[in-house]
């Protein structure tokens, strides 16, 4: 599972200022074309060093904080599970916002947030649902998914690769979801497929897909965000 490093219309304070003018890498020696490109998108990038002056983990930290400033998702003492979870952005607005307790998974090692108990795991293994099950230890009041497969660059393979991870995240998600919980997945541009769409909004009162400011213009991802979980 691959976190994307860059899961309303507020602004962070590090656009207030807009941009610098744009830095580029002195040398390229030994970098690809492409490599090049995106180290200077990164020096350049507001969220990026809004994220270091910060200390988040990621600029997609972002992400989950406008998400939830426009629909206050996570309250305090809520149980909060991270699926694709490293490098721990998404977990630190979340015990920022006042979880109590955070479940976080992901494939790839993480660093310990504060407060979060972290599984080492593929969520498609077998025996990760029970694993995640026995961490949280009772129902969860939000379960967040971030994950997200290695892009191919064929448009239609990624999108049905991360809608399977949607969909599976989402089978877990209705098992331990407690009435009136949220449920927040990335998906790609073209929406969420109507099977899952369906689905949601049977499940919960309400359904929507956000692009929020953190996401890059050029970037494929949105976010489906149901709310409301009618258990």
């Amino acid at each position: 599972m691959k976190k994307s490093g860059g899961k309303s219309g507020q602004k962070t304070s590090g656009r207030s200022g807009g941009r610098d003018a744009g830095k580029r890498v002195k040398t390229a020696k030994g970098r690809t074309p492409s490599s090049q490109r995106w180290l200077e998108r990164q020096l350049n990038d507001p969220y990026v060093r809004e994220a270091q002056r910060l200390g988040y983990r990621s600029r997609a930290a972002f992400k989950l904080k406008e998400i939830d400033d426009k629909l206050n998702l996570i309250r305090r003492g809520m149980t909060v599970v991270d699926l694709g979870a490293a490098p721990g952005g998404w977990c630190q607005i979340a015990m920022e916002k006042g979880a109590a307790h955070v479940i976080a998974l992901d494939l790839l090692p993480m660093e310990p947030v504060p407060g979060v108990t972290f599984l080492q795991m593929d969520f498609m293994d077998d025996g990760a649902p029970e694993a995640l099950v026995a961490a949280i230890g009772g129902g969860a009041d939000v379960v967040l998914t971030d994950m997200a497969p290695n892009t191919t660059g064929h448009r239609g393979t990624d999108h049905l690769r991360i809608m399977a991870l949607a969909e599976a995240a989402y089978e877990f998600g209705s098992e331990i979801l407690k009435p009136g919980g949220s449920f927040v997945a990335k998906v790609f541009q073209g929406g969420t497929e109507q099977e899952l769409l369906q689905r949601l909004k049977k499940d919960f009162t309400s359904v929507r897909h956000i692009k929020p400011p953190a996401s890059r213009k050029e970037s494929a991802e949105q976010f489906v965000v149901a709310t409301g979980f009618r258990g």
